[in-house]
């Protein structure tokens, strides 16, 4: 069961959400229908496609992910730094 706020808002409860395919930001219609209201999605979401296609898009997103890993700079080591991780720790310490 739902609560109408003050700023009349209305929480979706997560089952019905799921099994109707409603996410944050989907519109939603309010129709009056005689002594109640029906809430209709405005658009259905659109899947991907089959898991054929959603898998090629996975791959191509992570073949993306990949490039970018290939081009990202090394972290400097420890020494190259001029300070190491228990230096820090030892700063931090109250004297």
């Amino acid at each position: 069961m739902s609560k109408v706020t003050s700023k009349l808002q209305v929480t979706i409860p997560k089952a019905i959400a799921e099994q109707y395919s409603i996410a944050p930001g989907d519109e939603l219609e309010w129709v009056p229908a005689a002594d109640s209201v029906r809430i209709v999605p405005a658009k259905a979401r659109k899947r991907a496609g089959s898991a054929a296609a959603r898998l090629r898009l996975f791959d191509a997103a992570t073949e993306r992910q990949r490039q970018r890993e290939a081009g990202a700079p090394t972290p400097p080591a420890a020494a190259e730094r001029g300070w190491t991780r228990e230096e820090l720790y030892e700063r931090a310490r109250p004297r």
